[in-house]
């Protein structure tokens, strides 16, 4: 059902449709009001969402005496938090819907229990992020 939406995703680029349909079945369709904080800077990370309608505000606080600051938005089709699904590191920044907002949750425990039950799809997304970190490499020699 989710599938089309997860293929769209960069991490999944190199993914079969089988592989996708496998992923697609733990996501969950989220739904928020204005104002409404998807996660906050400094949380453990219980997945990735993709928006599909709506738009959210993203900040960040790198003062703890100072307000949060809006670094950015994020609309239909944006993804976000996709490193928390590999990595076990806190929310870098707080999401909060802006208006009604609709997205779609892959939560990290199921997403981990299909790379362990099919670990061929574990080595396609290192071969995405391997590609993601020499492009960035290439960037840093630039400068």
């Amino acid at each position: 059902m989710y599938e089309d939406i997860l293929k769209k995703v960069s991490l999944f680029s190199g993914l079969s449709d089988r592989e996708l349909k496998e992923i697609a079945r733990s996501a969950q369709e989220r739904h928020y009001s204005a104002g409404t904080v998807l996660f906050h800077q400094g949380d453990t990370g219980t997945g990735l969402y993709i928006i599909t309608a709506g738009r959210v505000r993203i900040l960040q606080a790198n003062d703890p005496d100072r307000a949060e600051e809006v670094i950015g938005t994020a609309g239909p089709g944006e993804v976000l938090g996709e490193m928390a699904l590999l990595d076990d590191l806190p929310r870098s920044a707080s999401v909060v819907a802006e208006e009604e907002t609709t997205a779609i949750l892959l939560p990290i425990w199921e997403f981990r229990t299909v790379l362990r039950r099919q670990p061929e799809i574990a080595l396609k997304l290192l071969s995405v992020l391997s590609r993601r970190l020499r492009k960035a490499e290439g960037r840093l020699a630039e400068h």
